[in-house]
């Protein structure tokens, strides 16, 4: 597996010659990627209709590359009626298979004008990934642990708008992960935060999970 971070709550994941774009805000002031600059992908998920979670440049990404669109019902309905082909108009605990990458959508808390906010899971051959969107922490994340054996989570780690990183790591305590990568801070000075902070509460709360900071355009590879 291969996650480039593209700043924000911004990821390109890659298994095999799969690609995945997670809340794609290419226009961001962080992003080193452009969306008229991507040329292929496979599936574009968006877990909420905030500006900053790329649903117009998911929009745009999807007509150029016919990939599948995936969010809850009603923004995959808004995506549909903006000239979105390929569309699969998920609702919380529902999952769909794309050839073999599944996707399934999961609460989270947050706000939306569209829809409710969501995370979600989505599990690969190469491994299974939790992007919970912007939310606070919720003790269900211990459900998703269990329910889907979790390889890697992004959490956000910002405050303000999301959870900091004394409650990112309680997050990642609940969730178990192998991995664990911090997004949604700095991009702001308001989400402002400290990645070594979150990792020594990390490594105190949960010992077994790895800690890795991703700048923005870098790239690691997991084997899971």
């Amino acid at each position: 597996m291969r996650v480039t971070y593209l700043g924000h709550a911004s990821f390109k994941i890659e298994c095999g010659k799969k690609a995945v774009f997670i809340d794609p805000w290419l226009t961001g002031p962080t992003s080193p990627l452009k969306p008229e600059e991507v040329d292929a992908a496979d599936i574009v998920l968006v877990t909420h209709d905030h500006g900053d979670h790329g649903y117009a440049e998911a929009i745009q990404i999807c007509k150029k590359t016919r990939a599948t669109f995936i969010a809850i019902n009603e923004l995959g309905i808004k995506a549909q009626s903006e000239g979105v082909e390929n569309v699969h108009t998920l609702n919380i605990g529902g999952s769909v298979t794309v050839e073999d990458i599944t996707v399934t959508l999961v609460h989270a808390f947050h706000s939306s004008s569209t829809g409710a906010p969501t995370g979600f899971i989505v599990k690969f051959p190469c491994g299974t990934v939790y992007h919970p969107g912007d939310t606070g922490v919720f003790s269900d994340m211990q459900l998703f642990g269990e329910l889907y054996n979790i390889d890697l989570f992004f959490s956000p780690i910002g405050s303000y708008f999301v959870m900091g990183e004394t409650e990112a790591a309680t997050a990642t305590k609940l969730v178990n992960p192998k991995v664990v990568v911090p997004m949604h801070y700095d991009t702001f000075p308001v989400i402002s935060a400290d990645t070594g902070k979150f990792a020594e509460l990390v490594n105190d709360k949960s010992p077994n999970t790895k800690v890795e900071v991703i700048s923005p355009g870098e790239s690691r590879e997991y084997k899971f």
